[in-house]
């Protein structure tokens, strides 16, 4: 096999890259991240994970178009009201939840002509798959210069399990969620600050461990 050719710096520094447009909180909060960025949100139950999720998702269909797929909740009445709470029928076609679907057929969807801009998993721990199987995932998305994002439950502060601990390292920008406030780490290009998810109930949260 032929070895790969050695980068010089102005190959580096001449490279294009596609920024996102970012602006206010968000921003300020996750920077200005490539097209094709990888990231991982986790939190324990009930601390605004999904909230979070479903308010990012909504924030990227002004990039483009975002699949969302709910391995856990599904169609099911809580997803249904985490929609109608963050009003997301305003995203029109713009944002498609599927319903458990496979991780071939997943697959087979973002590999199709004129595929989704971003991909959304929820969560981690319900795709059954390898670190193999994400690292191909992964690897396609960059190239095709789309969004990678997945959901995981916690343990601790950390995410659950050898898999989404494999994720938290490999991907660029890390959000660990706790108090309705999410924390974005990593490779930010800009940003760094906390990202209120319910500002009424963070700040009452935080007042009080404060």
């Amino acid at each position: 096999m032929a070895m790969k050719r050695a980068l010089s710096v102005d190959n580096i520094l001449n490279k294009k890259f596609h920024p996102l447009g970012f602006e206010g909180a968000w921003k300020e909060s996750l920077g200005k991240p490539d097209k094709g960025f990888s990231a991982i949100i986790w939190g324990a139950s009930s601390q605004g994970k999904t909230s979070f999720a479903l308010q990012f998702a909504k924030y990227l269909t002004r990039f483009g178009r975002v699949l969302y797929n709910s391995l856990e909740e599904a169609a099911s009445f809580t997803m249904q009201k985490a929609l109608q709470d963050h009003q997301m029928e305003t995203c029109g076609r713009r944002f498609l939840l599927l319903e458990r679907e496979s991780w071939n057929e997943v697959m087979k969807r973002m590999q199709s002509h004129k595929s989704p801009q971003f991909l959304i998993i929820d969560s981690v721990q319900y795709t059954g798959i390898s670190t193999k199987e994400y690292k191909e995932l992964k690897e396609y998305m960059q190239q095709k210069r789309k969004g990678l994002i997945f959901i995981s439950h916690a343990q601790g502060k950390e995410p659950k399990g050898a898999l989404a601990n494999f994720i938290r390292y490999d991907v660029d920008i890390k959000i660990p969620v706790r108090g309705y406030r999410a924390f974005p780490e990593g490779r930010l290009n800009g940003g760094g600050n906390f990202f209120d998810i319910w500002p009424e109930k963070s700040a009452k949260i935080w007042a009080e461990i404060q």
